[in-house]
């Protein structure tokens, strides 16, 4: 499982997807938009509907990789530890791996039932230019794929900017963006949003 918002999917998503895929040897790669991340204004997000079209037409032509909308059809938070049941009661006899940036491993500790993370998945750790990713538990796997710097906000930014975002995005995506006319204008924060 990659989770994310995928606000827009980079082609870091998939280089580490893939780098992953290879390395453990997975069978598949569901990649997982979140619906709402308790960690994010929901108005800072654009629309459910084109992130998952933009992940769909991301991850198109790679036979192991897969979109589950497991967390865009469910009310409230998106918590990973939840998405992590569901899959477990799907695919009973799957083996599942958890795939993250080592950005995100830091914060692992707060995510809501973090303790049960490490008993329904494998944490697998991409390395990030300048990341220094320390376990927080045993069992992590980290893996020793080329660090890429492209971040979802950087490319939105460019967007807005009207700076070029090609080889940042799969080209399906970069089309997707201009049709649809994302990130062209900055999103309001939401009034209660910190």
């Amino acid at each position: 499982m990659f989770g994310g918002t995928f606000d827009p999917p980079h082609l870091a998503h998939l280089a580490i997807a893939e780098w992953a895929a290879d390395a453990l040897r997975l069978e598949r790669v569901l990649f997982v938009p979140a619906g709402q991340p308790p960690h994010k204004s929901k108005s800072a997000l654009s629309a459910a509907a084109h992130r998952l079209a933009m992940t769909r037409l991301a991850v198109r032509g790679n036979a192991r990789f897969a979109v589950a909308t497991l967390e865009l059809s469910r009310p409230g938070p998106s918590y990973t530890v939840d998405t992590l049941r569901a899959l477990q009661a799907r695919f009973p006899l799957a083996r599942l791996h958890l795939i993250m940036g080592a950005d995100m491993l830091a914060d692992v500790p707060n995510w809501h039932e973090a303790g049960a993370l490490g008993d329904l998945a494998t944490l697998v750790v991409a390395g990030r230019p300048g990341g220094r990713a320390r376990r927080p538990w045993r069992g992590v796997v980290m893996l020793d794929n080329p660090p890429l710097l492209i971040a979802s906000h950087a490319v939105r930014t460019r967007v807005r900017e009207g700076r070029s975002v090609r080889y940042l995005v799969p080209d399906a995506v970069l089309r997707y963006i201009a049709r649809h006319r994302l990130y062209r204008t900055r999103r309001a924060p939401a009034r209660n949003a910190p």
